[in-house]
């Protein structure tokens, strides 16, 4: 039988074709039917059952060797963003504002080869590996509404793990990192109420505007003068929205902004901060504030023994020199629910092999070197499959 290395090699051209064509018909949040349709077609032509609809558009298969083993949970996210492509490739994307901006395809078509890989070499193998296809990464709910709806309904997963594509990263280069690893992501919304008017009589309003721009000004000393500096958190106003005319002073100004934190506590500190401050700063001038808080996921937190075994999988794939131990990073991902279900481990592969690929996640020319892709595959079946002889 081949290695796992020649197995991944001879399934290149497979898993870059599919990559392309998921690229060309990228689905965002929650509208990835024709994606959920590719999966399960390609899982049952394995020989899986998969369950559909999962968390509206999710997809899980369990594969079981039918020997005693661990069973690991192996994640790949699945959705594209509403960004519109600008790079003139063969596999542009087919649709007007959308494309895959983060290397979500990828993730797809990695998976599913690791499934062939796997499936392959059952004989070899023990233990079970659930394999999830989730929705709605970019806005992070997919995870939440796949576990609401089951799920993992008769999986008792003991690992878990899953990767990320990086253009941050050269290729080939398996970037990890034990502990906390990315960021909670939390979003929120205040608008503030004041009296409108004429823009040449202030005095007889209440000034959102004014109101607002104190508050985008305050909110930046929750973390510049209130959050130890060896912890870490951002708070960002993202979006400022208010007035329609040069003469008029408007009713309302909506912000919105997001809160990216590693711990807990600093988290729920931060959270009530954000309200206490945008009501005293709404009260000061004599306006009133409403906020609607999003709760996002929670920190990516890597197990440290998982992380230990990945990182030594890594080394004898992709050798020493070429396995890193990933920054912090302030981007989140839900990728965190599945970690609280079972200890495993998130790393990065870097596809970031020259100019067209050196684009940062979301932008408009973003784009893989897949070359990644067959190394990908490689790292993430020899990481399964270490897991399965825990």
């Amino acid at each position: 039988m081949p290695s796992i290395h020649e197995h991944a090699q001879a399934l290149a051209d497979r898993t870059v074709a599919l990559r392309r064509d998921l690229h060309q018909h990228p689905e965002i949040a929650f509208e990835e039917v024709r994606t959920a349709g590719v999966i399960a077609e390609r899982l049952r032509a394995l020989g899986l059952e998969p369950r559909t609809g999962v968390g509206k558009t999710g997809v899980v298969a369990v594969w079981d060797s039918g020997r005693p083993g661990p069973t690991v949970l192996a994640r790949a996210d699945i959705d594209a963003l509403p960004v519109p492509e600008e790079k003139d490739v063969p596999y542009r994307s087919q649709r007007d504002g959308w494309m895959h901006a983060c290397g979500h395809d990828g993730h797809t078509a990695v998976l599913l080869s690791v499934a062939e890989l796997l499936i392959g070499r059952g004989e070899e193998l023990r233990g079970r590996v659930a394999f999830v296809f989730q929705p709605a990464e970019e806005i992070v709910r997919g995870a939440e509404a796949m576990l609401a709806d089951g799920a993992l309904d008769g999986i008792d997963a003991d690992h878990a793990i899953g990767l990320h594509l990086s253009s941050m990263h050269p290729l080939g280069v398996v970037a990890v990192r034990e502990g906390p690893s990315m960021a909670a992501t939390d979003s929120f919304r205040l608008t503030v109420h004041g009296r409108g008017g004429h823009a040449a009589k202030p005095n007889e309003t209440v000034d959102p505007i004014v109101v607002a721009s104190h508050l985008v000004l305050a909110l930046q000393a929750l973390v510049s003068r209130e959050t130890d500096p060896v912890d870490q958190a951002v708070v960002s106003i993202t979006s400022v929205h208010g007035g329609t005319a040069f003469n008029i002073i408007p009713e309302a100004v909506e912000l919105k902004g997001t809160l990216r934190t590693f711990d807990a506590e600093t988290r729920a500190r931060l959270r009530r901060r954000i309200h206490d401050v945008a009501e005293g700063i709404a009260t000061t001038f004599r306006a009133t504030v409403t906020p609607d808080w999003t709760e996002g996921s929670p920190a990516v937190v890597n197990d440290a023994a998982a992380t230990a075994r990945l990182r030594a999988v890594a080394e004898r794939v992709v050798g020493p020199d070429r396995v890193v131990t990933n920054a912090q990073m302030m981007g989140g991902d839900d990728m965190a629910l599945w970690l609280q279900r079972a200890p495993g481990c998130y790393f990065f592969v870097g596809a970031r092999g020259g100019e067209a690929s050196a684009w940062p996640h979301h932008h408009p020319r973003f784009d893989l070197d897949e070359a990644a892709l067959p190394i990908a595959v490689e790292v993430l079946a020899e990481g399964i499959v270490d897991l399965l002889t825990a």
